[in-house]
């Protein structure tokens, strides 16, 4: 056990001015700003920091391009400087990335409608750092990308967003700043119920997975951002309501294929009319992705092959050459946006906005958000603790818009890339692979590693993992099973073979540092085989 969960234990009989449940990227940004703001704060999720939708979207940075149909400007806006803020704030997790978005005579928008949409895209985003839109013709087309097809093809528009790369360490490094900043954190700790004295919601009984004790917590507001799982948490309240109509979005990551183009791309699926995406991503492509009605169990939410033929279909279509197939794909993954309750309509058409549902005057002391996305986690954070400290009479300005992320290295990301290289006592592929993971905390790491020959022991002789790296994931990053370590803190889960590989030496290491006997070990491998098989299901399907 690391001695930030021990803490987080001994605190749990505290009364804190605010609860958090829920650990993805919109709850932690609210446990940052409101720990900023001089609030007592504990935040908790039944998993994993972000291991729920904040580890399953297209790992995009975008104003939302194609949010201006549904006319939600203000939204656009808001996307567009929170991705400003992400660009500056983290740099070395977040990188620009070109799209270019082709104009055929068949798409159900008309190319001048689109330029438009380009045009106000830019006048949107007029603090911006990234380049402004270009247009080409045909011919210019068919030059940057020999590989599309030219079926219908008028010409296109290349534009700029960004990429997040490790989705999983947005997450965790919103938690470290939310740490540092004074929060109480404890991850695989599940609300099991909420504590409602009064008509008041006055905390909630948190069930430790790690010892399976339960505690009672206390606090003076709670909020519940638990994405898709809001409801799960009313489910115990008086006469819940039903607030989460997720939807499911699936993509699938493929090698490079034929035509394979070196710009993100932005297209109307030629069936339906629906936005696709094929995006360069860890010498890999996620092609997708979905957008269906889900009412499943989201714990275990996969690709269905409905899914999986549309995605491929599409993707053939636009790059012929291509010619993909089921054994194309290396892997998927699927997950539930957190949108409003809608019961009927075109998912396409619910919002993409947040909303603060204030559960007055039948419970006080509760709000749940209901939405939000990777990009404007800072300004929904804000939104939310904006309404908390009212409700608490302590009116305090956010502070969170002047704050770099932890990882941010001071003489930027290029500059410490290379004195790192050069500094660290590492070889140069695997210096660079801790910085474009840990930024500027990779020296932190590889100080652990050079501390002992047991820390520098490799563990994976493929991607160069040491031994030091895992415990540094169990000391310092609260990582508490196995597949925390390979998924979300080192990143060897979104390797071709997902861990599979590495995972039995893995877990030897996990198990002298956390302590485990033979049988956990085997059930935290077990655990990790099953935690596959979301990944894993359509290659199930097939066989």
């Amino acid at each position: 056990m690391s001695r930030y969960r021990d803490n987080a234990l001994r605190h749990l009989g505290d009364e804190f001015d605010l609860l958090v449940i829920g650990g993805g990227v919109n709850g932690l940004g609210i446990a940052w700003d409101a720990s900023l703001r001089g609030l007592s704060v504990l935040v908790v999720d039944k998993g994993d920091w972000g291991s729920g939708t904040s580890s399953w979207s297209s790992r995009m940075i975008h104003g939302g391009l194609k949010y201006l149909e549904k006319l939600e400007v203000g939204l656009v806006r808001e996307s567009l400087r929170d991705r400003e803020w992400l660009l500056r704030r983290a740099p070395h997790l977040v990188d620009p990335l070109p799209f270019l978005l082709p104009f055929y005579r068949r798409n159900a928008h008309h190319w001048l409608k689109l330029r438009a949409g380009m045009v106000l895209y830019d006048l949107l985003s007029f603090d911006k750092s990234l380049p402004r839109h270009r247009a080409f013709r045909r011919k210019a087309t068919e030059a940057l990308l020999p590989g599309l097809s030219r079926d219908g093809l008028r010409g296109s528009a290349l534009y700029y967003d960004a990429q997040v790369a490790y989705a999983e360490r947005l997450s965790v490094e919103i938690m470290l700043a939310a740490r540092d900043a004074g929060a109480i954190t404890l991850n695989h700790a599940e609300s099991t119920g909420l504590r409602i004295d009064d008509g008041r919601v006055a905390g909630a009984s948190i069930r430790d997975a790690v010892t399976g004790t339960t505690h009672e917590v206390r606090a003076r507001m709670t909020v519940n951002v638990a994405g898709p799982w809001v409801d799960a948490v009313l489910a115990s309240s008086p006469a819940p309501q039903r607030l989460i109509g997720g939807t499911k979005g699936t993509h699938l990551v493929v090698d490079a294929f034929a035509g394979a183009p070196d710009h993100a791309m932005y297209y109307e699926a030629r069936s339906d009319g629906r936005p696709l995406m094929v995006i360069p991503w860890l010498g890999k492509y996620l092609i997708g992705s979905t957008d269906k009605r889900f009412d499943g169990d989201l714990d275990t939410a996969a690709a269905e092959q409905e899914e999986v033929d549309y995605i491929l279909a599409e993707t053939n279509l636009l790059f012929p050459g291509a010619k993909l197939s089921h054994r194309s794909v290396r892997y998927s993954y699927t997950g539930v946006r957190p949108l409003p309750y809608v019961p009927s309509g075109d998912p396409g058409d619910i919002t993409r906005k947040h909303i603060l549902h204030d559960h007055r005057p039948h419970l006080d002391g509760l709000i749940s958000v209901v939405g939000g996305k990777l990009t404007t986690f800072r300004t929904l954070a804000e939104h939310a603790v904006d309404a908390i400290t009212r409700r608490l009479g302590r009116k305090v300005r956010s502070r969170t818009r002047d704050r770099d992320l932890p990882g941010k290295p001071p003489s930027g990301v290029d500059e410490f890339r290379r004195a790192f290289e050069r500094d660290s006592g590492l070889p140069v592929a695997e210096a660079r692979r801790l910085v474009d993971v840990y930024g500027a905390r990779a020296a932190a790491v590889a100080e652990l590693i050079v501390s002992a020959p047991a820390m520098s022991r490799t563990v994976d002789e493929e991607s160069g993992l040491r031994a030091g790296e895992i415990v540094f994931a169990i000391r310092e990053e609260e990582a508490v099973t196995l597949a925390d370590v390979l998924a979300r803190r080192t990143m060897l889960g979104l390797a071709a073979d997902l861990g599979q590989r590495a995972a039995e030496s893995v877990a030897a290491v996990c198990a002298a540092e956390l302590g485990w006997d033979e049988a956990e070990s085997a059930r935290q491998r077990a655990a990790y085989r099953e935690y596959l098989k979301r990944f894993l299901e359509l290659e199930r399907a097939v066989c």
